[in-house]
């Protein structure tokens, strides 16, 4: 059962549902227009423009009004959007699906500060590991830390999959001008063969450190690559000399040992910590090994610096607006996507990271109390890096029959470690030009051709927000990161979901066992459960794997 505050009514019965559904047909009705909002507003884009940390945040070309934003945060009041970010940050089991509370922000808490959930301070622990993380960072890099024969570890190859290996991949590509010269970091998720084989690739077992991450040690893709890692690593090392080069990273220690890691080489973390919010925790000591324990703490002073700015006044957060913006467009216009278009080559990875921040997060049909819920929610999130995805996708963005409003991010300044490349500073100019520039095409189009050819025409009308920061830094990075993670956590708050369980992705695993018992027995059994299709596709699988 769940506790009986979790059930929330449902906010679609609500009257400021209803206010924000008129609203919403009257501007539809109205043909509201971003072209002749921002002409009758000359201060629109001064008033739509905020800021939180180093992040400078233009939301002036959405389809809102003054009312709109009103009536989006008496909706949140109503909702309680406010009281769940309060209950979450305060260590609250705001996780009612599986009892827990939910703190990655604990991960950033500045030092020193009580962090209490169940009635324990959890703050020395999370500072305890952190400081283990470091002492572990500095003898592998200084090469006090090394392989069992003696030489020095130059590959860190970190095992997990989806939170275990989305933030970190991220961050790490991310902050490639960070990394040291000396250690290299690769990362597998796949169980695909073809996975590991390329993270092996060119590496000595003797200078090669496997950080398996994974919460409950039990993970099927991530033992199953850790296995044939060890087993790769044994057949040049042995099999005892092989365990002093893997670490681990889980919630189950236990688990951890059982498998051969020694126990003072498993590092913690918690339940009350999601995989995909976890990068401030142990699951990010690839990204420590790769950039040094100041640039992850300034990572992390960067995520600390939006939980404040959240925490100091929830109604008035960019991310409490941005999430809001979402629900109005994903409940009220129909839109079902959202692009996400850094102008950074090093944040491709950005988006995929995102997917799962937001997808696994709100991808739920049923409230707090599992009574279904009475719309839409989570928002499909895709896009690739610009300028790029001008040569891909954009053309659907500026005239397809689809509206999707898209996020830009984009940087003042190149990343450090380019900037000396000759032409570096134009290029990177243009990169931001081409960002502002498709914004404002998004926004205001083109009327049509003097020759009134329809097929030049774009539209316009088509909202989009720009975050632009002075440069990808640890602590830009870590602003960024938080943005979204608070965003999404105001999205569920207003559907009264719970955005911090993902029950979605365990049947599937469930299924692929007993289909992988009889994928490898001689024929399936005749009581087998598996559908007529899955039987079909069986059957054939065995007859063109043998032929």
């Amino acid at each position: 059962m769940l506790p009986s505050d979790a059930a929330a009514s449902d906010i679609t019965a609500t009257s400021e549902w209803a206010a924000l559904a008129r609203h919403a047909r009257e501007l539809q009705a109205g043909g509201v227009d971003l072209a002749a909002l921002s002409e009758a507003d000359p201060d629109r884009p001064g008033r739509c423009t905020s800021t939180a940390g180093q992040l400078v945040i233009d939301w002036s070309r959405h389809l809102v009004t003054d009312a709109t934003v009103e009536l989006l945060l008496a909706l949140a009041e109503r909702a309680g959007v406010a009281a769940r970010i309060e209950a979450m940050l305060g260590g609250e089991p705001v996780n009612v699906t599986d009892g827990r509370a939910v703190l990655h922000t604990a991960l950033r808490a500045p030092a020193g500060e009580a962090v209490v959930t169940g009635g324990v301070d959890v703050a020395p622990a999370i500072a305890a590991e952190h400081e283990r993380m470091r002492a572990f960072v500095r003898a592998l890099r200084s090469g006090e830390r090394r392989g069992a024969t003696g030489l020095p570890i130059r590959t860190v190859v970190n095992i997990g999959i989806g939170g275990s290996q989305l933030g970190p991949a991220m961050a790490h590509e991310a902050l490639a001008a960070f990394r040291s010269d000396g250690i290299e970091c690769r990362f597998v998720s796949n169980i695909d063969p073809a996975a590991l084989a390329a993270g092996l690739d060119g590496l000595d077992p003797a200078q090669t450190l496997f950080i398996v991450v994974s919460k409950g040690f039990a993970t099927a893709e991530t033992l199953a690559n850790a296995r044939a890692a060890r087993a790769w690593a044994a057949s040049v090392l042995g099999s005892e000399a092989a365990s002093r080069h893997f670490v681990a990273v889980t919630a189950d220690r236990d688990a951890a040992v059982e498998f051969g890691i020694e126990p003072d080489d498993v590092f913690s973390t918690w339940d009350w910590v999601g995989g995909r919010f976890s990068m401030g925790s142990a699951a990010g000591l690839a990204v420590m090994a790769a950039i040094g324990e100041e640039n992850f703490a300034a990572m992390l002073a960067g995520m600390r610096t939006i939980d404040e700015h959240v925490a100091a006044g929830p109604a008035a957060s960019v991310p409490m607006l941005l999430g809001l913006l979402s629900v109005w467009y994903r409940n009220f216009w129909g839109f079902q996507t959202r692009a996400v278009v850094p102008y950074s080559e090093r944040l491709r990875l950005f988006g995929v990271w995102l997917q799962q921040v937001i997808m696994e997060s709100n991808g739920k049909r049923v409230r707090l109390d599992g009574s279904p819920v009475g719309c839409e929610t989570a928002e499909i999130v895709w896009g690739g890096p610009g300028t790029d995805s001008q040569h891909s996708f954009h053309q659907l963005l500026h005239q397809g029959t689809t509206v999707v409003p898209a996020d830009f991010i984009v940087l003042a300044r190149p990343d450090a470690d380019v900037a000396g490349l000759a032409g570096a500073a134009e290029r990177h100019e243009a990169l931001v030009a081409n960002c502002f520039a498709q914004a404002a095409a998004l926004a205001f189009g083109t009327p049509p051709a003097e020759e009134d050819d329809p097929h030049r025409e774009l539209p316009g009308n088509r909202p989009s927000t720009v975050i632009l920061a002075p440069e990808l830094t640890p602590s830009v990075l870590g602003q960024l990161v938080a943005l979204y993670e608070h965003q999404t956590v105001v999205q569920g708050a207003v559907w009264g979901i719970n955005s911090f369980d993902q029950f979605g992705v365990e049947l599937g695993k469930t299924l692929a066992d007993g289909i992988a018992a009889d994928l490898q027995a001689g024929t399936v059994p005749a009581d087998t459960d598996h559908d007529p299709a899955t039987k079909s596709l069986i059957a054939h699988y065995r007859r063109v794997r043998e032929d």
